[in-house]
């Protein structure tokens, strides 16, 4: 990396939290310069304006979580096992994996009505998530571990839909109980489906 990289993905990484916490419009450019003690005209340099920078930002935040949840993932051997890491991974949004709590939640719904191109970047990683649980289903039957009759695309989409909703329930009301709920629930879906 040359010392104008560095400094680009320096700014990007301390912007990143700050960015997922308070919104892309709650977060001004003089946020971004206390957080990294640069001036003005050096962030410029590295950012055409602050559209630029919350692009970038929200790259990074979504890839961030993406990796760490496929790190946990991974781990796993099974069908049942990588879904049961993949839900346990996100089961406690109080104490989120990225800084500020869940990216895809964050940004998408701020930028729903308001800035299409972060809202297809969202879009973008729900849908990865949603094939990502449905091609390990389809991998579980294929092993012959998951009974054939598993309708995998209609759970790859129940699922996200209930992790998001329950991480948005568990944001605002302080508690993760109802997200443990959910998280039971599918659990429980999966265990019915095992040969």
């Amino acid at each position: 990396m040359t010392k104008a990289e560095k400094t680009r993905q320096f700014i990007i990484e301390k912007a990143a939290p700050i960015f997922n916490t308070k919104g892309m419009a709650g977060t001004s450019m003089s946020d971004i310069m206390e957080a990294t003690k640069l001036a003005k005209g050096s962030m410029y340099v590295h950012f055409e304006n602050k559209e630029d920078l919350c692009n970038a930002v929200v790259d990074y935040n979504l890839d961030s979580l993406s990796k760490k949840i496929s790190a946990a993932v991974n781990k796993q051997k099974t069908a049942k096992g990588k879904l049961f890491a993949y839900f346990d991974f996100l089961s406690d949004p109080l104490n989120p994996p990225v800084h500020g709590g869940c990216p895809m939640l964050n940004f998408g719904m701020e930028a729903d009505d308001t800035n299409p191109v972060i809202a297809q970047k969202v879009n973008k990683v729900l849908q990865i998530s949603i094939k990502g649980v449905e091609s390990v289903i389809q991998q579980g039957i294929a092993d012959e571990e998951f009974k054939a009759d598993w309708n995998a695309s209609e759970f790859g989409v129940k699922s996200i839909a209930m992790i998001q909703g329950g991480t948005l329930m568990s944001r605002v009301s302080g508690s993760n109980a109802q997200l443990q709920v959910i998280i039971e629930l599918l659990k429980r879906e999966i265990e019915e489906h095992i040969k």
